[in-house]
Order: C-alpha cells, then sequence, then structure tokens
C-alpha cells in the first residue's frame, strides 16, 4: 500500500513524505537534507517522535539530467537515519538529487526526493591545519589544506578540497590573547613567513578557511602556541 507524498521545498533541501508506520497504516513524516563538509557529502532524515516499529529505509541517486535512478548499495534496508553519498557525488561540479524509500511489515512508502544538490556551491569547508618552524624573530608557516573523503593513489592519500574550489586561508597571530596580525594566502601559496617577532616570547596564530566566490568563513581552528628563540 503506497501513502501519498508530501513535498515541501526550504534551504536545507527538506521534502516530507508520509511513510506507513504500521500495519494500521498510521503515518508521520520523513524530512531529508544533505549536509556537506570537505566535500564528505552526508544525507539525513528523520521520522517524527511519534513513530513507531521497526523501520528500514533504502537509498537512490541520480545525477540532474538521467532518467534512472541508482541504489546506493551500502543503504539498501538500512535502519540509520544517514548514508554517506560522497562516492556517488564525488564530482562537485555535478547536480546530483537523492531519494528514501521507507518500509516497515511489507508495507512500503512513496519515495522522498531531495531538491537538487551541487557539492561546489554547498558544501562548507573546515579551517585549514598549520606546520611551524620557528626561527629567534619569525615563524614560517606552511599550511595544510582541507582533504576531502576521497582517496586519490594506493597510499590512501586523500584529496585536498582545493583541487575543487578555491579557498583562501586567512591567519591570524595573537599576543597576550590579543590579534597583533592579520594574514591572507591563496590556496596555490601555502607557505609564508612572519617577520620582526621579538625573540623568547610567545605567540598563538589560529586560522581559518575563506570560500570567495560565496565569502562563507569556516569556524577558526584551535590557537598554536609557540615561543621563539
Amino acid at each position: 500500500m503506497s501513502i501519498p507524498l508530501l513535498v515541501l521545498s526550504g534551504p536545507l533541501f527538506v521534502l516530507s513524505a508520509a511513510v506507513a508506520l504500521n500495519q494500521r497504516d498510521e503515518a508521520s513524516t520523513l524530512e531529508l537534507r544533505f549536509q556537506s563538509l570537505n566535500y564528505r557529502n552526508i544525507l539525513h532524515w528523520k521520522l517524527q517522535p511519534s513513530t513507531s516499529g521497526k523501520v528500514f529505509f533504502s537509498v537512490q541517486f541520480k545525477i540532474y539530467g538521467e532518467k534512472q535512478w541508482r541504489n546506493v548499495r551500502h543503504c539498501q534496508n538500512i535502519n540509520q537515519l544517514q548514508c554517506d553519498l560522497s562516492r556517488e557525488t564525488s564530482d562537485p561540479r555535478e547536480w546530483y538529487y537523492a531519494r528514501v524509500q521507507a518500509s516497515t511489515n511489507g508495507i512500503q512508502s512513496e519515495w522522498a526526493m531531495s531538491s537538487r544538490f551541487h557539492p561546489q556551491w554547498e558544501s562548507s569547508f573546515s579551517p585549514p591545519q598549520m606546520k611551524l618552524n620557528v626561527t629567534q624573530q619569525s615563524v614560517v608557516v606552511r599550511v595544510r589544506p582541507p582533504r576531502t573523503p576521497l582517496r586519490r593513489d594506493r597510499r590512501g592519500r586523500r584529496i585536498p578540497v582545493t583541487k575543487y574550489q578555491r579557498l583562501i586561508f586567512r591567519i591570524y597571530l595573537f599576543h597576550d590573547n590579543v590579534e597583533q596580525e592579520q594574514h591572507e594566502i591563496d590556496s596555490s601559496a601555502l607557505e609564508f613567513a612572519i617577520m620582526n617577532l621579538n625573540p623568547k616570547t610567545m605567540y598563538c596564530l589560529q586560522a581559518e578557511s575563506l570560500v570567495p566566490r560565496r565569502g562563507q568563513v569556516s569556524p577558526r581552528g584551535p590557537k598554536i602556541c609557540f615561543t621563539t628563540k
């Protein structure tokens, strides 16, 4: 027995579908949304608290323009409320759809479909990591961009997000918890020096990532402190 699909739209890609909860055809709401960090693209969904009984879910996806839906092999008849679609949506320039079907006691719901998802425009990014080389009056900062969940070679090294998205890294210099300087470097140049520091003095650095095309700024990373020689 199928239950009618109720579709809502919104910025979080929330769609609602009535799903069968038990043999009495009690209905609740299935909500879908994509969350993406560093191109780790996770589809989330949830049922209202009134849901009863064991519910299983199956997930499909397709690229915008395709006619056929494809099963997400690792997300068939699962009881989790999320599915990692990073590999299926690995080209961040494409637009994607996903859909979820719920089933319980042999009763299947209608498919609940997401809005179009575009990783390059909708993914958030974490702050970069930093490695420091400290001298008497300077520090050389080597910046490591955030990594995607995708592997690029047999050694298992993950692909940096800067392969797909230009980022600017903003570095803050602190002394005695007071901001002293601010530096911005493009993701094409991952090393720079901060000069004219006082010897035998403790400083701290903190970094964030900026997406120039969208004006999106990541949370700042943890402070890394060092003492000049």
